[in-house]
């Protein structure tokens, strides 16, 4: 009898088991990240990449993404951060060239010495939407 029980006891934890098992949530598998239409940035680009620059995109101007990006055409409600339907997108790429041009032909060697960018965003739009210049007139004396 007792020979009997230990096969039984084994059958019905395999079965606990497997029955725990189906019951614990599938995990989904993550599509890999694709961006479209990307002129100025890396084809390859990670999603954290991407969002790093973006987020500093919008420190760097105030805004939120719908400054840059339209709604989609399906769905007013999303982004369709695909499209170049708005000028800003169009502005920033040329905005993201001209400090990549000047940081590199100005101050790359103090880039490879210290590691800092010259040139960014808030160089010269401190916050906001449009960049302002201002002229501070100089100390006497």
């Amino acid at each position: 009898m007792k020979t009997q029980i230990k096969p039984l006891l084994f059958i019905i934890a395999i079965i606990g088991m497997v029955s725990l098992a189906a019951t614990y949530p599938q995990q989904k598998q993550e599509e890999p990240f694709k961006a479209k239409n990307l002129k100025v940035l890396p084809k390859d680009i990670t999603k954290v990449e991407l969002d790093s620059i973006m987020d500093g995109f919008k420190a760097a101007l105030g805004v939120k993404c719908n400054f840059c990006h339209g709604p989609s055409k399906t769905d007013p409600k999303k982004i369709d951060f695909s499209s170049d339907d708005k000028d800003h997108k169009i502005i920033a790429r040329e905005m993201m060239e001209m400090t990549a041009k000047l940081n590199k032909k100005y101050f790359s060697k103090y880039q490879e010495k210290h590691g800092v960018a010259a040139v960014q965003c808030a160089t010269c739009h401190r916050g906001k939407p449009e960049p302002k210049l201002e002229i501070v007139p100089a100390k006497k004396g």
